[in-house]
């Protein structure tokens, strides 16, 4: 692999003009489909196998036309002090709204007049009017929601407050000021790196181009694939961060190759066929995560995984070619002025000084070698250290967000606050009961229910044309989140029979929870299955690969354990934004795996790899761990910083999914690079020495061998070196 990554690299280099244009080619292309592709239509929502899709497909069966998973939308009214609802001018404008709603738009299948209906609070004082659309929300057109928060704002005035909840204002988060910022960060950080601010600016600009080719691609992909609104969010999110990775690490590896004398073209072959191959097989575990989350059988869930996966996927590509590229535009300035000046500054510019001759060892070497002097020590902290900081993650409790976290400052926050004020906690995650049966096995089963503790009010039976089917609902005591109204629910399915079916956003939040908890160990060991085998390939080691999944599954659990604190717990919310605490976003441990181990394995992969290579090339197990930490501890501390600040860009986004899940990634990151691979990595194979590398002859053979640390290209400098021809040696090693 390193000679024909090797020999792809001279190329991009030799044709940069070609390779660069191809790219910015593809970008255009990328951004004219996404301009002139019809806007996503829809974001189906659907949990194969479970109770609660089951009763959805009933109702579209049973209750043809109905939109059963259709939008909802409730205009939410206060009187003002002294008065109520009722009073004649409060009255009139609620009846306004009713009959300005039920003509706002086509996609409007029913308005209901809160006066009618019985929607009015005990005291008077709180009305709503509800409102069901024929489509769901992001079927819904913008001139819909427009009209739906128009008529909000018309009933405004004399003191009337109006607010709107429900999913009918579900749209695309709103890119913030934060993701700008993390960028902004990532850029200070490879400066300092780097001493170039043409070295710090190629990583970034490669990065944006690969993102803008990878969303651009989702968005015109959107409306054929049905793509959710978070997918292109969560392909910024991973792209960005390991499109900067990627790209730094082939720019470290060129301007090293470059400070031993070597000419430009052939450093950017030698960069692209040494860090290219960690490259390739650190994006080849993030692709395996994130498409391995296809075994959860969530279609929304897959289709994320798979568009973050490509997004990766045109990570590696543009650093193997348009990086070797552009190095051959930038010439002498990505080194930086000092570098330039004479070898021994380039030396220390790329921050791979070596001791042995004579020059002053930098943070790198002087950490490792601390780590080798007190393994035992070193490795009891991190251990104790990440132990301690999962302990919340045994008060772990899953769920699916609603307006209830959502900013005080959203109208959807007003409007769930005072639903609950005058009708109740539970009002705002009611549970719909669809029934098998005819009139009198509906009756039975609100009798039933009606004797269930957690209960506030029944609605009677209302029962289909052919009348062998009905809906009840169901209004919890408890709100949506809260685990006396998961109890409710298994209490309903257990009380009933199997003619009776719970679901409803708060059932489906359930029911998703759930499913997700029944994937999680058949993901894991898929996912850290065919990683560890790809490591063993890789390192040609057992312990290795061991070793780094062990770690990882400590610094996520690890992670885990801090957003339970912050967004369960309260602790620390104010500094990150969260204004509500509450359950654990179901997806975000399956997630957290996968997304965090191919992250995680990329550290792995770049600080291990130049171990190995020098191993291989024959120093000792200590001063293999003391030259990897030389020549990758820098970057990869850099490398972390980047992904940290990018991820933590997203925290600052008022969509509570993405909040929680850049917190998550950033504070994952964090342990893993820091206290696993930095210190936890360099002490176990400390104590392992030889053993760390121990193979077995037979799987020796059996294994490929990718020749990740370039050995081919070893062999090719020591043919130059003596004048012999090596094309028979490098054939036989590629």
């Amino acid at each position: 692999m390193a000679t024909f990554l090797y020999k792809l690299g001279r190329s991009a280099f030799r044709r940069r003009r070609l390779v660069a244009l191809l790219w910015v080619a593809l970008l255009a292309l990328a951004g004219v489909g996404a301009a002139t592709a019809p806007a996503a239509t829809s974001s189906s929502f659907s949990i194969p196998g479970t109770e609660a899709q089951r009763a959805f497909d009933l109702l579209e069966e049973r209750f043809p036309g109905g939109s059963a998973d259709g939008a909802t939308a409730r205009v939410v009214f206060e009187a003002p002090a002294g008065q109520t609802m009722k009073t004649p001018a409060n009255k009139a404008k609620v009846e306004e709204t009713v009959a300005a709603l039920k003509s706002s738009s086509d996609q409007v299948a029913r308005v209901t007049d809160p006066y009618t209906a019985q929607a009015l609070s005990q005291d008077g004082r709180i009305a709503y009017i509800s409102v069901s659309y024929k489509v769901n929300g992001m079927e819904l057109t913008d001139e819909t929601r427009e009209a739906l928060k128009e008529a909000g704002h018309s009933a405004q005035g004399q003191g009337l407050t109006v607010e709107i909840g429900g999913d009918a204002l579900q749209s695309m988060p709103e890119t913030g000021a934060g993701e700008i910022v993390g960028v902004v960060i990532a850029g200070i950080v490879l400066v300092i790196t780097f001493g170039s601010l043409v070295a710090a600016g190629l990583p970034l600009l490669t990065a944006i181009i690969g993102v803008g080719i990878g969303v651009s691609t989702i968005t015109a992909l959107a409306n054929v694939l049905d793509l959710g609104s978070t997918t292109s969010t969560l392909a910024m999110m991973i792209g960005l961060a390991v499109g900067i990775d990627y790209a730094l690490f082939i720019v470290s590896r060129y301007r090293a190759e470059l400070a031993e004398g070597r000419e430009k073209e052939e450093a950017a072959g030698r960069a692209v066929g040494t860090a290219g191959s960690a490259v390739v097989f650190a994006g080849l575990t993030v692709v395996i995560a994130l498409v391995g989350l296809a075994v959860v059988n969530i279609p929304m869930l897959t289709k994320m995984g798979f568009a973050a996966a490509g997004t990766v996927v045109i990570a590696v590509l543009i650093a193997l070619t348009l990086i070797p590229a552009l190095l051959g535009f930038a010439g002498d300035k990505v080194v930086g002025r000092k570098a330039r000046k004479g070898a021994k500054a380039a030396v220390a510019a790329t921050g791979s000084s070596d001791d042995s001759e004579g020059g002053k060892p930098n943070g790198g070497t002087r950490w490792a070698r601390f780590v080798i002097r007190r393994p035992v020590l070193v490795l009891l902290v991190g251990v104790l250290g990440l132990g301690a900081v999962a302990v919340p993650a045994a008060s772990l409790e899953m769920g699916l967000p609603d307006d209830g976290v959502k900013p005080v400052s959203t109208t959807e926050r007003r409007a769930y606050d005072l639903l609950s004020e005058g009708f109740g906690p539970g009002f705002n995650g009611p549970l719909l009961v669809v029934v098998d049966g005819d009139k009198a096995v509906a009756d039975k089963t609100v009798d039933t229910i009606k004797g269930l503790d957690g209960v506030v009010a029944v609605t009677p039976p209302t029962p289909n044309k052919a009348g062998d089917a009905a809906m009840i609902t169901v209004i919890p005591k408890d709100r949506p989140s809260s685990v006396d109204t998961e109890g409710l629910v298994h209490d309903i399915r257990g009380a009933t029979g199997d003619d009776v079916l719970v679901t409803g956003a708060t059932a489906m939040n359930i029911d998703f929870s759930q499913k997700m908890n029944d994937a999680l160990l058949p993901y894991l060991a898929l996912v850290v299955g065919l990683a560890f085998l790809l490591l063993m390939v890789v390192f040609r080691s057992i312990l290795v690969p061991l070793k780094a999944a062990l770690g990882f599954l400590l610094s996520v659990v690890a992670a885990l354990g801090a957003v339970v604190a912050v967004f369960q717990w309260g602790w620390l919310g104010g500094l990150f934004g969260v204004e509500q605490t509450g359950p654990i976003m179901s997806m975000m441990p399956i997630f957290m795996v996968g997304v965090v181990f191919g992250l995680a394995m990329d550290y792995e992969v770049f600080l291990v790899t130049r171990m190995r290579e020098a191993y291989v090339h024959g120093a000792r197990p200590g001063e293999a761990i003391v030259t990897g930490f030389r020549h990758s501890a820098r970057v990869v501390t850099a490398a972390a910083v980047i992904m940290i600040a990018v991820f933590s860009g997203f925290i600052g986004m008022d969509d509570q999914m993405i909040k929680m899940i850049g917190f998550g990634l950033a504070v994952a990151v964090l342990f893993d690079a820091f206290v696993v691979r930095m210190a936890i990595v360099p002490a176990v194979l400390a104590l392992l020495g030889h053993k760390a590398w121990w193979l077995p002859k037979w799987l020796g053979r059996v294994l490929p061998n990718v020749d990740v640390e370039g050995e081919a290209l070893a062999a090719k400098d020591a043919d130059d070196a003596d004048g012999t021809d090596g094309k028979e040696k490098e054939l036989v090693s590629a």
